[in-house]
């Protein structure tokens, strides 16, 4: 990068200005990537000082059922596959139950787009699901759901929304975003929810009151232009709405072996590769500059592994996702090694060797506890980068 650029950009970011549609590409241009880390993390702390939130979740998907073939995705099943399945809510209850003892506050149910379950079965499933577990958030549901919800209902997105809010819904997923540009988006998404819909319908959450996620799936065929630009989408619907609690790059996975038939569903892989450590940082890095209206950004482990994950922290995120015992969406996809659970403790300690502090927060990025940082005293405790 020029050293004249270089300077404007830091000033740009030392007085807290908005980056611009130039300003992200030319931060991806970028090969260094300790400049790159030290400008995000400067900002991370302005925002978050030097918490690092999580909480204690759990994963639910209900049915991996779905009339789409996203070309990226692993976790779909036709009707008849042999590992095609569909949850009664009664099932789902008793699954739910089980992970109480946990101490989890946040269940997280995202599901395929079912072609022949009723919509009366969403809302009786966030019911049944809240008597159960009345002291634990239901963040459920994609933009692309709610879509797919007004098709098979009738109803309109508003209306929809209403009900699934009275059932217990505190919180939509950020899924369904993947990469929003057209030149992208056309090979890599197979259902109807695009930008359009998409911003429609987390406008309308917002209106109502909830408060969402964010997500990018990256480092697949797409290009740093179209990060950029769907980073300043969500951006500008922030200025708006002011509704997107957080940020969450989700790196795209290879479908490397499915243990249950064989059978390889991703059609990108043939002609793309995974992001490099390197390339995640950067995105992260980039996106906390960017996003100067969104307060926090979270490292998904599970799908970067937990030494980058860690890294990210450094890099411009401030929340790592909490505890996941099972979550299919990439663990139908990855064989490369990242664990399966990660306990309240383990968490704990990930957060303080990577040098920060611990708050454990609630789906609503409340505080409900704090926990000491590193310990000073030990000579080999890592201590954040110095801003």
């Amino acid at each position: 990068m020029d050293a004249g650029l270089k300077r404007e950009l830091e000033a740009k970011v030392h007085a807290g200005e908005r980056l611009t549609r130039e300003d992200g590409i030319a931060l991806y241009e970028s090969d260094d990537l300790a400049w790159l880390g030290g400008l995000a993390h400067e900002v991370r702390t302005r925002k978050n000082g030097d918490a690092v939130h999580f909480n204690v979740n759990r994963h639910l998907n209900m049915t991996n059922v779905c009339t789409a073939s996203c070309a990226y995705c692993s976790f779909q099943r036709k009707p008849g596959e042999k590992d095609a399945y569909t949850m009664r809510i009664e099932e789902a209850v008793r699954l739910a139950k089980a992970m109480e003892n946990d101490n989890l506050t946040e269940l997280h149910i995202v599901n395929g787009l079912h072609p022949t379950l009723p919509w009366r079965y969403y809302p009786r499933s966030l019911r049944e699901l809240k008597k159960a577990l009345p002291n634990v958030s239901l963040k459920a549901f994609t933009a692309t759901e709610i879509h797919h919800f007004e098709t098979i209902s009738g109803l309109s997105a508003s209306e929809i929304l209403d009900e699934l809010i009275d059932a217990g819904l505190e919180s939509l997923t950020g899924g369904g975003a993947e990469i929003f540009d057209w030149e992208v988006r056309q090979h890599i998404v197979d259902h109807r929810t695009h930008w359009e819909d998409w911003s429609r319908i987390h406008r309308l959450a917002h209106e109502k009151g909830l408060k969402t996620p964010c997500t990018m799936l990256y480092g697949h065929i797409e290009e740093p232009r179209h990060r950029v630009d769907h980073v300043l989408r969500l951006r500008e619907l922030q200025d708006e709405t002011g509704g997107f609690q957080v940020f969450i790059p989700l790196r795209y996975q290879h479908d490397f072996v499915d243990m249950q038939d064989g059978k390889v569903r991703n059609k990108l892989q043939a002609r793309t590769t995974m992001a490099s450590g390197a390339e995640a940082l950067k995105t992260f890095a980039v996106s906390r500059l960017l996003f100067d209206n969104i307060p926090h950004v979270k490292v998904f482990w599970v799908m970067h592994g937990v030494q980058t994950a860690q890294l990210a922290l450094q890099h411009g995120a401030d929340d790592m996702d909490g505890s996941v015992v099972e979550y299919k969406i990439t663990h139908d996809a990855d064989n490369y090694g990242t664990p399966n659970k990660l306990t309240r403790d383990d968490l704990l300690e990930l957060i303080r060797d990577a040098g920060f502090r611990p708050v454990e927060r609630n789906t609503r990025y409340e505080t409900i506890r704090e926990y000491p940082g590193p310990d000073p005293e030990r000579r080999e405790a890592p201590q954040p980068m110095r801003v």
